[in-house]
C-alpha cells in the first residue's frame, strides 16, 4: 500500500504540491516566529554578556514595582564608598545607564528606527564593553565617545560636536572616540553615547544617586565571596549579584519583555494554519469522492478498510512531512522578512546570526503533520465506507450533500462560540484567561459558520453573481450554476477566505471604533491650548520644558502629567498612577466627575486620590475608603478616596495623586507630558512659533501639538500599526488564495467531459477561461461576504464591555468595500491556473474521458 500510496503522489504531483503549500505557509510562519525571537535572545544574551566581561559584582537599585518600562528609582552615592570599603575590593566604580535622545547635525533626534539612544558612564578598561577603533575614552567634563554603528551610520566623525537631550536641556559634547560594544556589530540597533559619570548624572537627572555600582575581578577572591562581602554592607533597598548572574537576570528580563512578540506572531501563524486546515480538509474530501472507484477495486482486489483508511493517512502524512521541511526552511526567510517588515515601520531589531533550536524544528514538525492527518480523517473514514460493487458504478464519485445533523451541530457550534466570547468578555477578569476564552469562541464561531455555509452559499451565490450574469450573459450564468452546483465544496473552499476576510474586517472596525472615541474624547475633555509631547509618542519629557514655556509671553500656565505604577494592597498586579498639579489641571482637562466636582481636584492634597470610577467598581471601592499604595522607590504610602471620575480612553489611567506625591513618594521627576494653556486673548499662533522656537533651541526632543495635530498624531500611530496587522493577515489570505486554486483544479478534473462537451457545442477556449474565472471569483466574494459579516459581528460583541470607556462603534463602509473588491481580485489571480488548464483540454479527449 506504501508503495501504491508514492506512485499516486508522483502522479498528481499538482495537486500535491497545492496541499502541501496549504501546510507550509502556516509552518513557516510558526518556526519562523521562533527563528526570530530566538534570535533576537541570543543577540541580547551575547549584549550582556559583553557587557559584564571583567564585572565581579554589580550592585542595583531593587526592583519594588516591577515594570518593564521604567527603570527603579536609583539609589545614594554614598553607597559606592561602602563598597570601596570592603576587604578584597580592588576597583569599584559607580555607573550610569539611562535612555536619552542623541541629537544629529540639524540638532534634531537621530533616527534609530525604533531602538532608543542611551548614555553609559565611563568604567575602566579592564570592566568596559567598549573596544575603541577611533580616538579613545572621554575624560573630561565636555567628551563624548559613540558607538561605531551609530557614527556610520549618521556619519559623525571624531571633532563633531553632538547634542544630547536628558532630563534637562540640550547638552554639547565634543566627539572624541569611536567604540564597537564587544564583537557584536550593534547594540541592537540602539545608540550609545559614553560621558563622563558626572556628565551622565546629569543627563539622566540623578546628580548625587547612582544606577549601579560595578567592581572588578579580584585575585585570590571569587565572585560569590566578593558578593558575600558586599551585601553585609549594604542594604535591602539594593541587589548585589556576580557578572554572571546580572547578565542571566538582563537576559531573563529582556526575554520576558520580548515574549508579547512571540505571543503575537505565533497567533497569526496558527490562523494561517486554521486556515490551511479548511483546505486540506476540502482537498482530500474532493479527492477521496473522485477516487471512489479507485478504492473499490482495491477492495474488490482484497484490501481491507483498515488498508484504504491507512493508504489516506499515508498520503496525509507524506504531505504534511514534506511541507513541515519545506516550512521550517522557509521559515528562516520568513524571520528575515518580518525583521525587514519591523525595519520598515521603524523597529530596528538586534540579529546576530540565525538561530534554529531543536524545539522549533520539533514544533514545525508536529504541527505540519498533526494538522494533515487530522484534517484527512472524515473524508478517510469516509473512504471506507463506499460498498466495492456501488463504487463501481457509473456516476460515482460525487460529495454527498450534507445532512442535516451538519446543520444542527453548525448552530450549535456558533450558539456556543458566542457565549463563550460573551463569557470572556463580561464574567472573567484575568486578560489572559480572557483572550484565551475569547480565541476558543472565536473558533468555534468559525467552526459552525462554515457548517451552515452550504445552506448560505446559494442566496449569496445569486446575489455576488448578479452583475456577472447581467454582464456577461450565459458564461456568468453557468458560473453561478456551477458554483452552487455543490454547495459544501463551494462552502468550505469560501471559509477559508472568510477566516482571513473576517479577521481583517474586525480589525478595520476595531480600530476605526478606537480612533473615534479618541478623537470624541480629545474633543470633549481636552481643554488646553497646546501639549507637550516627546517627539517618539512615549517617552517622557523633562519637567524643565514645561516650566520653561511657562514664561512664553501669552501662556498662562503649563500643567504637567507624570505617569508611572504602584502596588496596591488587596488589588493584583500594578496600578496605574498619574500625578497632576492640582491648581492647574482643571484648565488642561474636563474630568466626567461620577462623584466629586472640579473643586475636588483643585483641593486634592497629599494623602487623598481621585480614581477612575471603572477601577474602583472593579475592586469594590467608595469614597471615603484608603487605599495604600507601595511605591516603586519602596515607600508606603496611603491615600484617601475623595473623588470617582469617568476616564474614556484610558487617560488617567486608575488613580490620580498630587504632582509633589508622584515625585517624592513614587520618585518620578520627568514629566509624560505637558499641557499648556494661553491667555485669554492671546495670538495662538505667535505663541506657538515662540513655544516651538525655544523647544527648537533647548528641547528638542519635545514637541507642541495642539488640538488637530494631537488627533493627527494618534492616527498615523493607529494606521502604522494597522499596516502591520494587515501584511500578518494577508498571509492567511494567501493561504486561502492556493486554496481556491486547489479546489478549482480539483474540480476541472472532476468535470472534464462537461468542458469537453461545451467545446463540442461552440463555446470557445477564451469563454472557458472565463467561466472558471467568473465561478472563482463567486466563490472569493461568497468568502469575503461571510468574512465582512462574521468581522463585523466580532467587532460589535468586543466593542460592548468598553462601550462606556469611550468606544465608538463606526463601520469602515469604505474599507470594508475595498476587501470584497480585493477578494474578487484575489479570485481573479487564483483562477489564472486552472483556467489556462481547462482551456487547453482537448475537445476529443475530453469527450471519451471516463
Amino acid at each position: 500500500m506504501t508503495k501504491l500510496v508514492l506512485r499516486g503522489l508522483a502522479a498528481r504531483k499538482v495537486r500535491a504540491l497545492l496541499t502541501a503549500l496549504a501546510v507550509l505557509l502556516g509552518v513557516a510562519m510558526i518556526s519562523g516566529s521562533y527563528v526570530l525571537t530566538d534570535t533576537i535572545n541570543r543577540s541580547f544574551e551575547r549584549i550582556f554578556e559583553q557587557g559584564e566581561k571583567g564585572v565581579a559584582v554589580e550592585v542595583t537599585p531593587h526592583e519594588v514595582v516591577q515594570n518593564q518600562d521604567e527603570q527603579p528609582p536609583p539609589f545614594p552615592e554614598r553607597y559606592l564608598q561602602r563598597v570601596r570599603n570592603v576587604d578584597g575590593v580592588k576597583t569599584a566604580v559607580g555607573g550610569i545607564f539611562d535612555q536619552v535622545s542623541i541629537l544629529g547635525k540639524d540638532g534634531k533626534p537621530i533616527s534609530t528606527r525604533g531602538a532608543p539612544n542611551f548614555i553609559s558612564s565611563v568604567v575602566p578598561p579592564q570592566m568596559s564593553p567598549f573596544n575603541y577603533v577611533q580616538g579613545g575614552p572621554p575624560t573630561r567634563g565636555d567628551e563624548l565617545a559613540l558607538d561605531k554603528f551609530t557614527a556610520e551610520r549618521h556619519k559623525f566623525k571624531l571633532g563633531d560636536r553632538i547634542g544630547i537631550a536628558g532630563h534637562g536641556a540640550a547638552r554639547h559634547y565634543k566627539l572624541v572616540g569611536i567604540a564597537r560594544y564587544g564583537d557584536v556589530s550593534s547594540f541592537g540597533g540602539a545608540s550609545i553615547g559614553i560621558v563622563a559619570l558626572e556628565q551622565a548624572q546629569i543627563l539622566s537627572g540623578t546628580v548625587g544617586r547612582l544606577q549601579s555600582i560595578v567592581v572588578a575581578n579580584s585575585a585570590g577572591i571569587s565572585d560569590q565571596e566578593l558578593k558575600r562581602r558586599i551585601r553585609t554592607v549594604l542594604p535591602t533597598s539594593v541587589d548585589v549579584r556576580t557578572g554572571k548572574e546580572q547578565a542571566a537576570k538582563q537576559s531573563a528580563d529582556q526575554k520576558k519583555n520580548f515574549k508579547f512578540l512571540t505571543t503575537i506572531l505565533l497567533a497569526f501563524g496558527f490562523i494561517a494554519l486554521f486556515v490551511g486546515g479548511f483546505i486540506i480538509f476540502n482537498t482530500f474530501s474532493i479527492t477521496v469522492a473522485q477516487r471512489t472507484r479507485e478504492f473499490a477495486m482495491l477492495r474488490t482486489l482484497g484490501a481491507s478498510r483498515r488498508q484504504v483508511l491507512g493508504s489516506v493517512f499515508t498520503e496525509a502524512f507524506l504531505i504534511g512531512l514534506i511541507a513541515s521541511v519545506i516550512g521550517l526552511l522557509a521559515g528562516v526567510g520568513y524571520a528575515k522578512a518580518i525583521d525587514a517588515l519591523f525595519k520598515a515601520i521603524g523597529v530596528d531589531l538586534p540579529s546576530s546570526g540565525t538561530v534554529l533550536l531543536t524545539r522549533t524544528i520539533i514544533v514545525a514538525a508536529l504541527v505540519g503533520v498533526v494538522l494533515t492527518v487530522v484534517a484527512s480523517l472524515f473524508p478517510a473514514i469516509r473512504a471506507t465506507r463506499v460498498a466495492p460493487l456501488e463504487a463501481l458504478r457509473e456516476g460515482s464519485g460525487a460529495q454527498p450533500g450534507p445532512r442535516a445533523r451538519r446543520y444542527i451541530a453548525g448552530a450549535l457550534l456558533s450558539a456556543l462560540g458566542v457565549v463563550v466570547m460573551v463569557y470572556a468578555l463580561f464574567a472573567v477578569s484575568d486578560s489572559d484567561d480572557a483572550l484565551s476564552l475569547l480565541g476558543l469562541g472565536t473558533v468555534l464561531v468559525f467552526l459552525g459558520v462554515a457548517m451552515l455555509s452550504p445552506r448560505l452559499v446559494p442566496p449569496i451565490a445569486r446575489f455576488a453573481s448578479a452583475p456577472l450574469v447581467r454582464l456577461r450573459g450565459l458564461t456568468g450564468q453557468l458560473a453561478r450554476e456551477n458554483s452552487m452546483r455543490n454547495p459544501g465544496r463551494t462552502a468550505v473552499t469560501a471559509a477559508a477566505l472568510m477566516i482571513g476576510l473576517a479577521l481583517v474586517t474586525f480589525v478595520a472596525v476595531f480600530a476605526a471604533g478606537l480612533k473615534a472615541g479618541i478623537n470624541n474624547t480629545i474633543d470633549r475633555n481636552f481643554r488646553g491650548d497646546f501639549l507637550l509631547q516627546n517627539v517618539n509618542g512615549f517617552s517622557p519629557i523633562p519637567a524643565a520644558a514645561g516650566r520653561e514655556v511657562a514664561t512664553v509671553p501669552g501662556v498662562r500656565a503649563v500643567s504637567p502629567w507624570r505617569l508611572t505604577t504602584g502596588k496596591a494592597a488587596g488589588i493584583r498586579g500594578n496600578i496605574e498612577v498619574l500625578g497632576l498639579d492640582p491648581p492647574t489641571a482643571q484648565r488642561g482637562i474636563k474630568f466626567d466627575w461620577v462623584e466629586g466636582s472640579p473643586t475636588t481636584l483643585a483641593d486634592l492634597r497629599p494623602g487623598q486620590t481621585v480614581v477612575d470610577n471603572k477601577f474602583a467598581d472593579n475592586h469594590k471601592l467608595a469614597v471615603g475608603d484608603t487605599l495604600r499604595v507601595t511605591t516603586p522607590t519602596g515607600r508606603h504610602v496611603s491615600a484617601k478616596l475623595v473623588g470617582t471620575v469617568k476616564d474614556q480612553a484610558n487617560f488617567i489611567g486608575d488613580i490620580v495623586v498630587p504632582l509633589s506625591v508622584a515625585q517624592r513618594d513614587f520618585g518620578e521627576h520627568q514629566d509624560s507630558v505637558a499641557v499648556v494653556s494661553l491667555e485669554p486673548g492671546a495670538n495662538v499662533d505667535q505663541a506657538k512659533k515662540e513655544i516651538n522656537a525655544l523647544l527648537d533651541q533647548r528641547f528638542p526632543t519635545v514637541d507642541s501639538l495642539n488640538q488637530r495635530e494631537l488627533k493627527d498624531r494618534q492616527t498615523r500611530g493607529f494606521n502604522q500599526l494597522l499596516g502591520l496587522i494587515y501584511a500578518l493577515l494577508s498571509l492567511a489570505v494567501i493561504v486561502s488564495i492556493f486554496g481556491i486554486v486547489n479546489t478549482l483544479v480539483l474540480t476541472i478534473h472532476e468535470r472534464t467531459r462537461e468542458l469537453g462537451l461545451l467545446r463540442a457545442v461552440g463555446m470557445s477556449r477564451q469563454q472557458v477561461r472565463r467561466l472558471v474565472r467568473y465561478e472563482s471569483v463567486i466563490t472569493a466574494l461568497i468568502g469575503g461576504i461571510l468574512g465582512a459579516v462574521l468581522g463585523v459581528f466580532f467587532a460589535i460583541i468586543v466593542s460592548r464591555p468598553i462601550a462606556d470607556e469611550g468606544f465608538v462603534l463606526k463601520i469602515p463602509v469604505v474599507s470594508i468595500l475595498v476587501f470584497l473588491v480585493l477578494a474578487a481580485i484575489a479570485g481573479v489571480l487564483a483562477a489564472i491556473p486552472p483556467a489556462r488548464r481547462a482551456s487547453r483540454l482537448d475537445v476529443l479527449d475530453a469527450l471519451a474521458y471516463e
